[in-house]
């Protein structure tokens, strides 16, 4: 293998290497202002958003065991890695094409598994962890409350008329 191939390969290695998630994109469309614009979003989720060969991807992601996306790489295709949130990504990701429409998804790989592109836009539609977790603590309270103002009507029934 030339010299240049490996550094290819290594290079995007190193991109997927950043965080336990991969997102594939088809760029097309897309201008440089567009992807400056969409680097600058995904920057807030410390994530990254990288043009590869997709024969320097399809031999990093065998080398590192990623599942087989060979289908995903007809076309133009760039990755998006980094950060810990991968549903903030998919949001970012899916407001982008919102407003520019011209970002395709091709398919995610979440924690070693294929994600199709539908189900990236489901990912992208659930609430933060932060809302998830007023929601829960909501419920608690809520049911908490609840049980107290049982019990209180209880004693209040019991205690004698005086």
């Amino acid at each position: 293998m030339r010299a240049e191939k490996k550094y290819l390969i290594s290079e995007v290695e190193t991109h997927l290497k950043k965080s336990d998630y991969v997102i594939l994109t088809n760029y097309t469309k897309v201008t440089v202002e567009d992807v400056a614009d969409l680097r600058g979003r995904l920057a807030a989720e410390k994530a990254e958003f990288h043009v590869v060969k997709n024969s320097s991807l399809r031999v990093a992601g065998k080398a590192l065991g990623l599942p087989e996306f060979d289908a995903a790489l007809a076309g133009p295709t760039a990755v998006v890695v980094g950060g810990k949130n991968p549903a903030a990504v998919a949001k970012i990701l899916k407001k982008f094409f919102a407003d520019k429409q011209k970002l395709e998804l091709k398919v995610g790989v979440l924690e070693k598994k294929i994600v199709s592109a539908s189900d990236l836009s489901k990912i992208a539609d659930l609430p933060s962890f932060d809302a998830l977790r007023s929601q829960l603590l909501g419920m608690f309270t809520q049911n908490a409350a609840a049980f107290v103002r049982v019990l209180d009507a209880k004693v209040k029934k019991e205690q004698p008329a005086a």
